[in-house]
């Protein structure tokens, strides 16, 4: 996987959402730093599942997309005695 960066605006807006949801969901505090700490952490050592999982979703589309120009192909096919039709 190629280290994966995003900008400051965006670790921003993710330290914001991690300190939010301490807060409303845990009813705790958390420092700037540790959110960080935390965003860095489940980036590492988390977001190589969910990259593998998006791009095992993207992989499916695709096969099902050639299948269903395949399909369409083979439909265009006219009969003959070589191709089984």
């Amino acid at each position: 996987m190629s280290q994966i960066t995003f900008t400051e605006y965006e670790k921003s807006a993710f330290v914001d959402k991690i300190k939010n949801y301490f807060e409303n969901e845990l009813s705790q505090e958390i420092g700037q730093f540790d959110a960080e700490f935390l965003l860095e952490f489940f980036s590492n050592e988390i977001g190589k599942y969910y990259y593998n999982k998006g791009l095992q979703d993207a992989q499916d589309i695709f096969k099902e997309r050639v299948e269903n120009i395949t399909d369409a192909i083979y439909e265009l096919e006219e009969p003959t005695e070589f191709s089984g039709k």
